[in-house]
């Protein structure tokens, strides 16, 4: 694999430099090979899709959409082991609205597994969420100009661009990790029901220890895929691939991720004083009105 300048890994479905004609036929319908709801890619813009799947980190590819996470869906089956053993009759539902008890929605649940009997009336359930990494910077630049010529553009030189984008863990953490094991994740565990979250290993890598407990114990298991690098006859393909497994309960994560790690008090003082400093070295000539603490 080659050493590349600039941030894209896969674009609708196919490593960049991926020339075939199946490839081509994908990125030129704005076509998405991950079981969206639709053919076609809907990221950002349904007219003019943002076809980025996954972006590069130190030449690593970091899955940037969610949809992308549905590869032959093997997280469904990774999650309906976990909520309901062998042998389980199941479907999976997407984006299925839960409500709080005032009948205001607390978010959709990417994927909820239905568990039924033989007369298909539901028995059980779990939820699925699907954690992507935002990006911070400016991504439709490189994926617009890659997308006017993807052979000539596939191993750009895109670093000395403006607003390079890079994967952004602490905000992906922060605005939505956290918000949906807080919200839609509370509601589910009174409800005494188990959660599965799937997630990039490099994102999970980036959140503070959680404690593991056996399946048995779980509230949530946290499902960890990379995406692997294969041959696919003269090109290269990423194939999602489960790493490994953790299993935590739903409180003592939730403190976890939910809790800032404080810095040091004497920073926060040192702070204070360089902006007191400031303050008092106004220009004598500059009117200025006393506030009140």
């Amino acid at each position: 694999m080659e050493n590349f300048l600039h941030p894209l890994a896969e674009v609708f479905g196919f490593a960049v430099t991926d020339q075939s004609h199946k490839a081509q036929r994908f990125r030129s319908h704005r076509l998405c090979p991950f079981n969206n709801k639709v053919p076609n890619c809907t990221k950002d813009k349904a007219k003019n899709p943002l076809g980025v799947c996954t972006i590069l980190q130190n030449n690593k590819p970091v899955i940037t959409c969610p949809t992308r996470f549905r590869e032959e869906w093997i997280i469904t089956d990774d999650a309906a082991a976990f909520f309901f053993g062998e042998g389980a009759l199941w479907s999976s539902l997407t984006e299925v609205r839960l409500n709080d008890i005032y009948g205001k929605s607390a978010g959709n649940i990417d994927v909820v597994l239905v568990a039924y009997d033989a007369q298909g009336k539901v028995v059980d359930f779990g939820a699925l969420e699907v954690q992507a990494v935002y990006i911070s910077g400016n991504v439709r630049d490189p994926f617009e100009f890659y997308m006017k010529d993807p052979a000539a553009h596939a191993l750009m030189d895109w670093t000395a661009q403006p607003n390079y984008p890079r994967p952004d863990f602490l905000s992906s953490s922060r605005k939505r990790l956290a918000p949906q094991l807080l919200f839609k994740g509370g509601i589910l565990h009174s409800w005494n029901k188990k959660m599965a979250v799937a997630i990039n290993k490099s994102f999970f890598d980036t959140l503070p220890p959680l404690k593991a407990v056996s399946p048995r114990d779980g509230d949530i298991a946290w499902f960890i895929y990379d995406l692997e690098p294969v041959t696919d006859g003269d090109h290269y393909r990423y194939q999602l691939k489960k790493v490994d497994v953790m299993y935590t309960e739903f409180q003592p994560a939730l403190l976890t991720i939910t809790t800032a790690v404080p810095g040091t008090v004497d920073n926060f003082v040192r702070l204070l004083q360089e902006k007191l400093d400031e303050q008092l070295e106004t220009p004598p000539n500059t009117k200025t009105l006393d506030k009140p603490f």
